[in-house]
């Protein structure tokens, strides 16, 4: 907006006087001193453009008029913006705060000036231009009116968004009732006085979706909504307003419009759940927080509308008092007002609770309710009460894993909960530890049960204090009742108890070889019942060699046959046996007792050698020498070392053989003489053994004399000829396998050689045989075609072509005729005439070699088997196709081949 100096308005009236009095132009057209009017736009101030370009054109014509005496200000519409000035005619400058001033004297200036100012700012991209004509004023040159209404209309310092383009926001009711279309707001451009301008609007809502909400009358710029509005649905639009003449130029930049849809109570608070659950442990002090419930309105939250309050319309039970919960108004969030929360009482509360919008007020507001259910959770604030004081049973001596007795509990707290579970101790009556309470996890009841057998004669009964609390710890301030400690008593009942053995396993020593007959110990056992007197018996329950017997009055143990160390059933020297004794009570007891006796080895085996198999080179070497030791079945001391020696007789083994001592168990055989015939000897040799008294053992031994090679190994002629094979022998065994070796290679001679003819048959005549030199000689058919059992199934021909479709795959192919329409062959005329027949030959002929169904087609030809009897006939039943008498004659023109065929058909009935 240009502001003057007081001077300059002076100086401008006065020179509007002038100009009035010359007539030159009319007084401004307003009659108001303030150059602004109130709007919302442009920070609360337009400019109404006609009062800013007469102001603009009077400053300027001013500005000259006084050769620079006076200056104008130009400014932004939006005050502060920065903005620097540019003009692009160097006589004519442009400070900083919008000032034009004339840069030399333009007293001289002849014809009016004109230049572009650009204003462009400093922290935007934001560029306004204006076009600037000047004159001297009263120069005869000085701009006429027409040129005065130029300068107005182009001379503007604010290239802004025009002021009288601005549309302010609209705000539309949501949910009108009409009368629609409803005229929204009039788009008027100041240049619809000099052409014809017609408007339009775009965006969503006009030519977008949802399209037809709004129009504009084209030509009065008066803007419609056709509809009812629904701000929940879409809570404002942004339209662009065009303004183009009639040749569809754009008149005026275009202008934005934007349309608020005014906000109506029409929608009620909504829960996000109906039912809500939630949960207080009981005995909470009075401000816990218990639940949080939540509703919302679809309305404007910003206003009244969609503001939200709760409130507790109803509780249900109301013990122990009907208000022992409150809620937040605006949180939704529910609190305890009061003690005495008790879920052994009330262990659940029914709340209904109300949002209404409004902000809560119930004249005006929607409202919609929502049920809140509060469990009231478990603590441990009621001990387990046993049922009774005492609690008694009763239990059989000897057995574990026996509930003597259920101790029944009650306790209040939540079932199966760690509140009520319970966990009982036996605090004293039991040092031992015979007895163990074990709970229930279903009843909750205690079992108490034996874990170590208890004895009659040891104690008849048993006096328990029992203790039973929770697995939880009790709530702080409760309590423990004495009614958790009861006692328990408990009878031990006799039984008959087997017989024991006081030492078991019982072991006692004796050297083996004691003889039958022999009193080994007595083994006896002892009868526990002390209170009644039974008779005991014994019998033997296992013996494995059957050497023992037991007296059955007494026990004694005699042996039967001799005691053997050596024995299979002898383990580490120990025999182990077992026996049986009972008692005559009812029910009849046993018990079992094991005896272990251990046998002290004696000498009573003799040593045997070993090895009694050996193999020598028959040349005497340094290498050729036998290691022979001896296995003896005793223990020590009974064993080695031992002594071996050659027997005097025969003569033969001292004078060839020779034996040395290596150790206290072993020996070494040699040849004493040079060379020994290669044989199989068997001499014997005389171990003994270390016992007291010793024992020896003559001992046989077999050893292979064979010739050896340079390694001192024997050869394989040797070791077969050592193994008592003569020459003649090996001789025929060698010539057996040559003769077998030769048949195996002929008979692979031959084999090759018959698969080589196979491969190299022909299948055809060799061409250098003359047919008519050999005699072919073909298979016999037999005695035809039903005396083969031929699968004839194979030759059958297809009745469809499913099996070429469906035909499993390795399948040999049957004659497969392709699919595809058939070649049509030339039709033979009823008279051919000779010389048609060879066309008609090549035209089947060329039929046939372009016919693909014709055979043979890609696959094996295959012919179908007719079976026993052919439905066709016999060939002589066919008559000819021709009725009457036939002219052959035309057949001795077809030339000297067919003469005889003439002969024979065209001689008439003479033939």
């Amino acid at each position: 907006m240009p502001r003057t100096t007081n001077k300059c308005r002076k100086l401008v009236l006065s020179f509007w006087i002038l100009l009035k009095k010359h007539k030159l132009v009319n007084m401004p057209r307003f009659q108001s001193t303030s150059l602004c009017s109130y709007n919302v736009s442009c920070s609360g101030k337009v400019c109404p453009d006609d009062v800013i370009k007469e102001w603009m054109n009077i400053s300027v014509m001013c500005l000259f008029s006084l050769l620079n005496v006076c200056a104008v200000k130009f400014e932004d519409c939006q005050r502060g913006r920065d903005v620097s000035f540019i003009s692009s005619d160097p006589n004519f400058s442009v400070r900083s705060d919008g000032t034009v001033y004339a840069g030399q004297n333009v007293a001289n200036l002849s014809e009016p000036v004109q230049f572009m100012v650009t204003a462009r700012g400093l922290h935007d991209q934001h560029i306004w231009e204006t076009t600037v004509k000047l004159a001297l004023a009263g120069h005869p040159h000085s701009l006429p009116l027409s040129k005065s209404k130029e300068i107005q209309e182009n001379f503007t310092i604010c290239q802004r968004q025009k002021r009288d383009w601005v549309i302010p926001p609209i705000n539309v009711p949501e949910n009108s009732r009409g009368p629609f279309p409803h005229m929204l707001v009039r788009i008027r451009s100041d240049q619809d006085k000099d052409v014809g301008i017609r408007y339009s609007i775009t965006g969503a809502g006009a030519d977008q979706p949802p399209s037809g909400i709004y129009n504009i009358d084209p030509i009065s710029g008066n803007m419609f909504v056709t509809q009812p509005l629904d701000r929940e649905e879409r809570a404002s639009f942004h339209l662009r307003a065009h303004a183009v003449d009639m040749n569809g130029n754009q008149v005026e930049n275009p202008i934005d419009l934007y349309i608020y849809v005014i906000d109506m109570n029409d929608n009620r608070p909504e829960f996000h759940n109906q039912v809500y659950n939630g949960s207080v442990a009981e005995g909470s002090k009075p401000g816990s927080s218990v639940m949080q419930v939540t509703a919302t309105d679809s309305d404007d939250s910003t206003t009244a509308n969609g503001m939200v309050r709760y409130r507790i319309l109803s509780q249900t039970p109301h013990s122990p008092i009907p208000n022992m919960f409150t809620i937040n108004s605006e949180t939704g969030d529910i609190v305890t007002v009061a003690a005495g929360l008790d879920r052994e009482k009330v262990s659940q509360y029914t709340i209904i609770v109300q949002a209404t919008d409004m902000e809560g007020n119930l004249n005006f507001g929607l409202s919609n309710t929502a049920t809140a259910l509060i469990s009231i959770t478990d603590i441990n604030d009621n001990p387990p009460e046993l049922t009774v004081r005492t609690f008694s049973g009763e239990v059989p001596e000897n057995k574990v894993n026996v509930v003597v007795t259920n101790l029944t509990v009650v306790d209040r707290d939540q079932p199966h909960s760690p509140n009520w579970n319970a966990v009982y101790r036996i605090v004293s009556g039991d040092p031992t530890g015979h007895f163990t309470i074990r709970t229930n996890p279903i009843t909750n009841e205690g079992m108490l049960t034996v874990v170590k057998p208890v004895d009659f004669e040891m104690n008849r009964a048993f006096m328990l204090t029992v203790v039973v609390s929770n697995q939880a710890h009790l709530a702080s301030g409760i309590q423990s009742s004495l009614q958790s400690t009861a006692g328990v008593t408990i009878s031990v009942q006799d039984v008959n108890e087997p017989p024991v053995f006081p030492v078991n396993p019982k072991v006692i020593r004796f050297e083996e070889g004691v003889p039958a007959g022999t009193t080994l110990t007595v083994f006896a056992a002892q009868d526990p019942d002390h209170f009644i007197h039974q008779i005991v018996r014994y019998s033997k329950l296992s013996d494995p060699a059957n050497w023992l017997k037991i007296n059955r009055t007494n026990g004694q143990i005699t042996t039967m046959a001799l005691l053997d160390r050596e024995s299979t059933y002898v383990k580490n020297n120990v025999y182990e046996a077992t026996f049986l004794a009972f008692d005559n009570g009812s029910p009849q007891a046993s018990g079992t007792g094991t005896l272990q006796i251990y046998l002290i080895d004696v000498n009573d085996n003799a040593p045997v050698l070993v090895p009694k198999e050996a193999q020598v080179c028959e040349r005497a070497r340094p290498n050729s020498k036998i290691n022979i030791t001896a296995s003896d079945a005793d223990a020590d001391p009974n064993v080695g070392p031992f002594v071996f020696e050659l027997p005097t007789f025969p003569v033969s083994v001292r004078r060839n053989w020779t034996i040395s001592r290596l150790s206290g168990d072993y020996a070494q055989l040699r040849l004493r003489i040079p060379y020994l015939e290669a044989d199989v000897y068997e001499f014997p040799i005389i171990v003994s053994d270390s016992g007291n008294p010793p024992l020896s053992n003559r001992s046989m031994i077999r050893v292979k004399v064979c010739p050896c090679d340079d390694n001192g190994d024997c050869s394989a002629t040797g070791a077969v000829a050592a193994a008592g094979l003569g020459t003649g022998a090996i001789i025929a065994i060698l010539i057996c396998i040559i003769i077998l070796l030769s048949m195996v290679l002929l008979f692979v001679v031959w084999m090759k050689r018959r698969e080589k003819e196979r491969q190299a048959k022909p299948l055809l005549i060799d061409p250098e045989d003359d047919v008519r030199d050999n005699i072919l000689k073909y298979d016999e058919e037999g005695g035809g075609e039903e005396d083969q059992d031929y699968d004839l199934s194979q030759l059958q021909q297809p009745e469809s072509l499913d099996h070429i479709i469906n035909k499993p795959t390795g399948v040999r192919r049957v004659d497969e005729r392709p699919v595809v329409a058939e070649s049509q062959y030339p039709v033979r005329p009823s008279i051919p005439h000779p010389g048609d027949i060879g066309d008609f030959i090549n035209d089947g002929l060329r039929a046939a070699d372009n016919d693909p169904t014709a055979p043979p087609y890609d696959s094996l030809l295959v012919f179908d088997y007719e079976g026993s009897g052919s439905t066709t006939g016999s060939i002589s039943s066919l008559n000819s196709t021709s009725s009457g008498d036939q002219d052959y004659d035309y057949l001795n023109d077809w030339g000297p081949r067919f003469k005889k065929l003439a002969d024979l058909y065209g001689g008439g009935d003479d033939d």
